[in-house]
């Protein structure tokens, strides 16, 4: 049967990844969706890609958007990579997903047009490759919530109603979302490239990666250790924004941290609220190992494992190589306490550097842990101390830290309204709570899709203080805390 579409939205499709060796992939159509039916449609993302929906009928846009349908120039494939799943090494691929193809943007910019639970590949590995419609709403929401929050993330450009239904632990509603990304490039797909004791093949990689995400890097004399040093660099930074807003990731494999430097799968991610470095929220992590204070630790050791693929193109040498590595993962620590610092300065309003202000940071943190207080709401009210915020159980200006911050301040040679200014972009007001995520997910499930949309629209503008009795802005009730999220899979 012939899936071909030539119809708008014109989709500009090259996909430059067909030009690795054909190890790093498998050409694969999706399954076709037996009922599919539109159930949000991402218009502001559309825009940005150049493309329009308006004079294609709604069946067919729902067709297209479930793979049903495919852009004439489309080659779909599913990718491959390997991954260190909670440290455990497994060489994986796409099973329950499929790259539709990279759409050129009409101001030139490549996009990953990705089928999320579009079902199985030759790498499902006994999976039925598809997905519940719960999760793939979760993962449109918060992707959508963190690129408001100025965070670097993959996107959604859809979610579509299969009309299947998905057995986990109980019979879902089957969905597809299609996932948009600078690439899907990982560090799960150098590792592969490394399984397969190819040198050549990890050049290409290497060299596919420096043109499509770091051309500052193609004039270098040592490309596999400029490689290394930015992508650390853009990890540092990423890793630095997730804990400036409280994102509990919860599934940081290897597969799962992208080249691009963006955030990459929204499984069983996660907010904080009551501050603890401990937190965790995904029922699969039953060590703790992706725990809100350990990202910056895991980060570090995923890339030592990138360094570890570079290692033969790095140095002839072995040991030279090892060295280099050495040297650049070896200032990782240094580079990210700099840099959490200064977003903690901004967060506080710290408009000079002081040379007591790591010692006024972490008796924030440690009375905010042993008070339990909201993350959120804590810098919300130093932010807005004008504001009538909702009640919490601990109210920071009465702690013993309130007096030598507000003395640090006055120090300043800046103004209040300067450090007010800093503190407003650094500190959202509303995150994606995660009591109303699970509220939300629960009614569009049920077909009522009001308190989804509802709360899509209001995370938009995350830093923007509106009303002050909206119930995005207050924590979760005891009765309503969410102690575990689930990955749908």
């Amino acid at each position: 049967m012939d899936r071909s579409i030539m119809m708008p939205p014109k989709f500009q499709l090259d996909t430059s990844y067909l030009r690795l060796p054909g190890a790093f992939y498998h050409q694969a159509v999706p399954s076709p969706a037996p009922n599919p039916s539109l159930v949000v449609l991402n218009h502001d993302l559309a825009n940005r890609l150049g493309v329009t929906f308006e004079e294609m009928p709604a069946d067919k846009i729902a067709q297209l958007l479930a793979g049903n349908l495919l852009p004439e120039e489309a080659t779909p494939l599913a990718m491959a990579y390997a991954g260190h799943q909670f440290g455990h090494f497994t060489l994986l691929g796409d099973g329950r997903a499929h790259l539709l193809g990279e759409h050129v943007a009409p101001d030139g910019s490549r996009w990953d047009l990705h089928y999320k639970g579009s079902g199985p590949t030759p790498f499902s590995r006994r999976g039925d490759g598809r997905a519940a419609l719960g999760p793939m709403l979760r993962e449109y929401l918060i992707s959508e919530a963190m690129h408001a929050l100025g965070i670097p993330s993959t996107r959604s450009l859809s979610v579509v109603e299969t009309g299947a239904t998905v057995q986990r632990e109980t019979p879902l509603k089957g969905a597809v979302l299609l996932r948009v990304a600078a690439s899907h490039l990982r560090v799960g797909t150098f590792q592969w490239a490394a399984a397969q004791s190819k040198l050549e093949w990890i050049r290409q990689l290497m060299d596919y990666t420096i043109q499509r995400h770091y051309p500052e890097c193609q004039e270098d004399p040592h490309p596999a250790r400029s490689l290394l040093e930015h992508f650390m660099q853009r990890q540092i930074d990423l890793i630095v924004d997730w804990m400036r807003v409280g994102f509990i990731h919860g599934v940081m494999n290897t597969d799962n941290m992208a080249l691009s430097g963006e955030t990459i799968d929204y499984g069983p991610c996660a907010f904080l609220e009551d501050y603890h470095p401990e937190t965790v929220f995904s029922s699969i992590d039953r060590s703790g190992r992706y725990a809100f204070g350990n990202q910056p630790k895991i980060a570090w050791w995923n890339i030592a494992r990138f360094a570890e693929t570079l290692l033969p193109l790095i140095h002839e040498e072995s040991s030279k190589a090892i060295e280099v590595a050495e040297e650049i993962i070896g200032s990782f620590t240094s580079r990210y306490d700099q840099a959490w610092l200064g977003m903690m300065r901004r967060k506080l309003g710290l408009m000079e550097e002081d040379s007591g202000d790591l010692t006024l940071i972490q008796s924030l943190l440690e009375w905010m842990q042993q008070s339990r207080a909201d993350y959120t709401l804590t810098f919300a009210r130093l932010t807005y101390p004008e504001a009538a915020l909702p009640d919490t159980t601990s109210e920071v200006s009465q702690s013993p830290w309130f007096d030598p911050w507000k003395a640090r301040l006055l120090n300043q040679p800046q103004d209040w309204e300067a450090s007010k200014a800093m503190m407003e972009s650094a500190n959202p007001v509303l995150i994606p709570r995660n009591h109303l995520v699970e509220q939300a997910l629960q009614a569009a499930e049920s077909g009522e899709m009001g308190p989804f949309e509802n709360l899509c629209q209001k995370l938009r503008s995350p830093y923007a203080l509106g009303d002050l009795s909206d119930p995005c802005l207050r924590p979760a009730l005891d009765q309503e805390r969410v102690r575990h999220t689930f990955c749908g899979t």
